[in-house]
Order: structure tokens, then C-alpha cells, then sequence
């Protein structure tokens, strides 16, 4: 699936099905391709479509004046250019970018988010980040490291891993990404207005812990309504760690509006 926006190439894998569609939104340091494990497991008849956000290949770069509003009218392009309504899936990042289209749409069936982040996040990372432009390598170390905390120990050993040589064209766009998230304010007070029932996924290794439990509570906190699911035994990778894990959750919050 193709869709052009304002002079930018938007790319999605599509699993045909029948159905609403189910479209996902991976965040930072994901693509389609990471996603796969998940869509594979989940036990659904619907069709699924993965987004290859902006800075993605074979999706266009970030492009000039790149901000949160630019992967919201991204995402509400591909939502229209589906012409039905839709089941909508976002983790982190992308979960943050579906719950502030949904504020704006009615013709949401349902809308779950694992884990969304905002503002202050990662901010640490920001100038080491920018001092590291052009090394990946660099900057895949700093996102795990200073981002997410893992340990130098756990990093020595992904570097060695078939997994590092696809992180790397990943962290490309992940400076501009941080910034972006950094210099939005998320519309928390709308978010009570949302039509479609939301869930919020959340980690067991990471309830009431930074960054991830804790940026996960402030939405929480502003969708009393929504149905919260802890997955056991998992982290914020749960797309890696234990795609059959999140695909059971995800195809059971998705199964009831169907």
C-alpha cells in the first residue's frame, strides 16, 4: 500500500483479510519489517496493514519542518486513503501518534496503544544524539543506553548480534524524532472525547518505572475509561521479546468490536 502525502511516500505492508482493517504504527527504531513476528501471530481474520513511518525505507525521509503533526496527517492519510473505518494500533511512539489522530477522528473502531511516550523523554539523548549524526553505530549505543537503560553488558552483546546491522538504518531518523516528540504537547484533555474504546498495553518489567511506566501513567491519567491490560513477563520490546505474547493481546483488545 502506497500513499502520497504533501510530496512524501508513505509505504505499508498490507496482510489481506477480511474485515475492518487493523493498521499498526510502530514508533522509534522500528519499521514494518520488526513488526512481522507480531502480525504473524495474531489471530485475526482482519486485514492488517503495517506503517513504514517517514524515515523509513522505502518510505520518503523526515522532511523539512518535521514535527508530531506530520506523522498525525500521515497517519490521517492513510486512514482515509483505507476509505472504511479502522482498528488502530500504535506502540510508543506510534501510540502517542494514534491517540492524537483519534481525537480527531469518529470512524475508529477501536484504539490501542502499548506503551505511548511524550514529553520530556529521552531528552538526555538529545545532544549526543546530534553530535553523533551519520554514525549509527553511535547512535543505536546512545538510544539503548541512555534512552532505554540497558546496560553496557546487554549492548556489547547486541552489537554482536544479526540484530544490530538492522537497528542501525533505524537510529537514522531518531534525533529528529526525539525533537519532535520533545516539542509536543499532547492533547491530554481531549482525550476523554475519543469515540472508540481504547486499551492501554502495558509491560509487567516496566509498571510504575521510568521511562516507559512512568510516561505510560500520564496517559493513564488522562483516559480514566480505557481498559488496562499488563503483559506479563515483558518489556517495552514485546514486538521482539514475545510477539505470540503480544499478539494474544492485541487480537483480544481488537476481537470485541469486531
Amino acid at each position: 500500500m502506497r500513499v502520497n502525502r504533501a510530496g512524501t511516500t508513505l509505504v505499508a505492508e498490507r496482510r489481506d483479510g477480511a474485515g475492518a482493517p487493523l493498521v499498526i504504527l510502530p514508533g522509534v527504531m522500528a519499521d514494518a519489517a520488526s513488526w512481522r513476528p507480531v502480525v504473524d501471530h495474531l489471530a485475526l481474520p482482519n486485514p492488517v496493514v503495517v506503517l513504514n513511518r517517514r524515515g523509513r525505507v522505502p518510505s520518503g525521509p523526515l522532511g523539512h519542518g518535521y514535527s508530531v503533526r506530520t506523522e498525525i496527517d500521515d497517519l490521517h492519510a492513510v486512514l482515509d486513503a483505507l476509505g472504511e473505518p479502522a482498528e488502530l494500533f500504535g506502540w510508543s511512539y506510534g501510540g502517542l501518534i494514534a491517540l492524537e489522530a483519534a481525537v480527531e477522528r469518529d470512524d475508529l473502531l477501536s484504539v490501542i496503544a502499548y506503551e505511548p511516550v511524550s514529553s520530556p523523554f529521552g531528552t538526555d539523548a538529545l545532544e549526543p544524539l546530534r553530535a553523533a549524526e551519520g554514525d549509527l553505530d553511535r547512535a543505536v549505543e546512545i538510544v539503548n543506553r541512555v534512552v532505554s537503560g540497558f546496560s553496557a553488558e546487554y549492548v556489547a552483546e547486541l552489537r554482536q548480534s544479526p540484530a544490530w546491522p538492522v537497528l542501525r538504518p533505524l537510529a537514522h531518523p531518531l534525533a529528529g524524532e526525539l525533537t519532535a516528540l520533545n516539542a509536543h504537547e499532547p492533547a491530554f484533555d481531549r482525550y476523554r472525547d475519543i469515540a472508540a474504546p481504547v486499551t492501554l498495553l502495558l509491560g509487567e518489567m516496566n509498571e510504575g518505572t521510568a521511562p516507559y511506566g512512568t510516561a505510560f501513567a500520564k496517559f493513564e491519567r488522562a483516559l480514566p475509561r480505557a481498559r488496562r491490560v499488563v503483559l506479563p513477563g515483558q518489556g517495552h520490546l514485546a514486538h521482539v521479546q514475545g510477539p505470540d505474547v503480544l499478539a494474544e493481546h492485541l487480537t483480544a483488545a481488537v476481537a470485541p468490536s469486531n
